[in-house]
């Protein structure tokens, strides 16, 4: 299934490259912000984490575009993320990292699941979330709704508004699918191998900046496991840092469509640094300006290949 879906991603960016325009191109890299969103801002920091409250309209909303992402449905996302940071790079951790990179990565939704993982996943306490119909709707009618929204909708609208077959179609959407999945895949890999670790250094996870380009900001992962119930994921705010996901929260609250958001004190974060920290420099933000540009252009790097290819 994962061959077939990066070879029509592959041929999904021939099309976009060499037959398509520049409006496809800002198409597919809205969708990755889109559905990025739907597992950041929706499924890992407010159902995973319980880092801040949400009305039922942007519950709703979050719902509908993580079903778009595809990478299962809310409650199951949610379980394996819970039993990922209460058990983190052991047995029952369901992307262990000390298994490598490419299992991290990708490998362990291709194999069946450890025992432990199954043993201690059944224990977790998922009550909170099965008591939202909202979850427990999309639980009962995934596959259809992910069929529709995904299969269906995302690829008709290339298809109306940029003339390309139905096949062409589904391949530029399967590369967008294709793009969102391994950058939101990178935090289990690259982030848990790579970087360094000012927050714990007991821990596997790191700061990881490519990470937090490419993910919309969720490569401060040294950070995010030293303190999981940050509603930003992150020591900073997004006027400080790259984390897209945190100024749709804060946007979000302003207009009281989230409530009740978590973070820890700078008294707490300091004093968590001298004792468990590396000594090592904190992942800052470079001038914010270029941070975001960095960023924007790495979360939609198919663009910047439709660029070159059209210059060269």
């Amino acid at each position: 299934m994962f061959l077939i879906l990066h070879l029509g991603g592959l041929y999904g960016l021939y099309i976009a490259c060499f037959y398509s325009s520049f409006g496809l191109h800002l198409y597919i890299a809205l969708l990755n912000v889109l559905c990025g969103l739907g597992i950041l801002a929706g499924a890992h920091r407010l159902w995973a984490h319980r880092s801040y409250k949400a009305g039922v309209p942007l519950r709703v909303f979050l719902a509908f575009l993580q079903t778009a992402a595809v990478q299962n449905d809310i409650y199951e996302w949610s379980r394996d993320h819970r039993l990922h940071h209460k058990h983190s790079d052991t047995d029952a951790d369901p992307h262990n990292a000390n298994r490598g990179f490419f299992f991290s990565h990708i490998g362990w939704l291709m194999c069946k699941k450890h025992r432990q993982v199954k043993h201690m996943g059944k224990q977790l306490d998922m009550s909170d979330l099965w008591n939202d119909p909202i979850i427990r709707f999309q639980r009962y009618y995934y596959i259809p709704l992910a069929i529709v929204i995904r299969f269906t909708l995302f690829t008709y609208v290339p298809m109306n508004f940029w003339g390309v077959s139905i096949w062409d179609g589904i391949a530029v959407n399967m590369l967008a699918l294709v793009v969102t999945l391994n950058h939101t895949w990178l935090v289990n890999s690259a982030a848990h191998i790579f970087g360094y670790k000012p927050y714990d250094i007991n821990i596997r996870p790191n700061e990881n900046r490519c990470v937090v380009y490419l993910a919309l900001g969720e490569g401060y992962h040294n950070y995010h496991h030293t303190f999981p119930y940050d509603y930003s994921a992150s020591e900073y705010g997004w006027k400080d840092a790259f984390n897209p996901a945190t100024a749709f929260i804060d946007l979000c609250a302003k207009y009281g469509l989230a409530y009740d958001l978590r973070k820890p004190s700078e008294d707490m974060i300091d004093s968590r640094m001298k004792r468990t920290g590396n000594g090592g420099q904190k992942l800052t933000s470079i001038h914010n300006g270029l941070n975001y540009f960095f960023g924007v252009m790495s979360a939609s790097w198919t663009m910047v290949v439709y660029l070159l290819v059209k210059l060269f």
